[in-house]
């Protein structure tokens, strides 16, 4: 590169720094958000054009759905307002196959839950929690990450991958001995991702970013949850409504995370806020909001 005569040799230096690095910063104002759709799920099918064009104009780009049905009547809406599928919460006992704990669900092969939300465009397979009346003791949690191996490997050939969701109850019990430690070394690092909820992690007295370390390279959907400060350790989901906060209104050092998640495998970001104080749309304009600038 020939240097301008009327360029000094700093000015060019900071002019080719500044060109360097700005494909990065690009990147960092280019990361793309998502919504869980179990955020509105009290409107979101009673009023679906308002709501979901409303989530689309506030920014979001791409969808979670909370279920398979709701996902499949919303997908067309989804796709006129410029978003796309990327993960589908499905049944349970599609993977551990106790479909007599959750009677409401309809039993179904996996095989064709899997086409299913192939069909719909979305790459992730979400198993999104095991209720307390289907949890057992340890030997509950082997057989289930064998099983999650298993669907896994039925994702892969589909062309999905397959991931967990995980709440607090997972980080009950002795240190190397819960639930998370057992899915943690038995689950297929090939087949099987994370989906990290970090308010759940945080709940359960765990450092959110210290478990994205951990788990480097195994989390590939973050849930981005805000918790209010003072919310007390425990390891059930029978949290105080109050307890789940906007995103960057609570206690959770969300840039931080924000930081480190691309460089420790994080593929998609949704956020997702179980009760919110009132129409959930004002709460996730409010989170997308401090997004923009975290």
């Amino acid at each position: 590169m020939l240097q301008s005569p009327s360029l000094s040799r700093r000015d060019w230096l900071a002019s080719s720094l500044s060109l360097a690095a700005a494909p990065l910063l690009a990147a960092a104002q280019s990361k793309v958000f998502g919504v869980q759709l179990y955020t509105v799920r009290g409107t979101v099918m009673k009023d679906s054009e308002h709501v979901i064009k409303t989530i689309a104009e506030i920014g979001y780009k791409e969808i979670e759905g909370a279920g398979r049905a709701d996902l499949s009547t919303l997908l067309p809406l989804i796709k006129q307002n410029g978003m796309k599928p990327v993960s589908c919460h499905v049944e349970t006992p599609l993977i551990t196959e106790d479909w007599d704990k959750y009677p409401e669900m309809k039993k179904v092969p996996v095989q064709e839950a899997i086409d299913s939300v192939k069909g719909m465009g979305a790459q992730y397979f979400t198993m999104p929690y095991i209720r307390p009346a289907a949890r057992g003791d340890l030997d509950f949690f082997r057989k289930t990450a064998d099983q999650m191996n298993k669907v896994a490997e039925l994702c892969t050939k589909s062309g999905l991958q397959f991931a967990y969701h995980n709440h607090a109850f997972e980080f009950a019990g002795k240190a190397g001995e819960r639930p998370i430690d057992i899915f943690k070394a038995r689950l297929d690092k090939k087949h099987v991702a994370l989906e990290m909820d970090m308010f759940w992690v945080s709940v359960a007295g765990t450092d959110p970013l210290e478990m994205l370390k951990e788990w480097k390279g195994r989390v590939a959907l973050l849930h981005l949850k805000d918790k209010e400060k003072g919310t007390p350790v425990q390891f059930t989901e029978s949290v105080p409504k109050t307890a789940f906060k906007e995103v960057g209104s609570g206690s959770i050092d969300i840039k931080a995370i924000l930081k480190a998640a691309p460089g420790l495998g994080v593929k998609h970001f949704f956020v997702e806020q179980d009760q919110t104080p009132g129409d959930p749309l004002d709460s996730l304009r409010k989170s997308f909001e401090f997004l923009k600038t975290a």
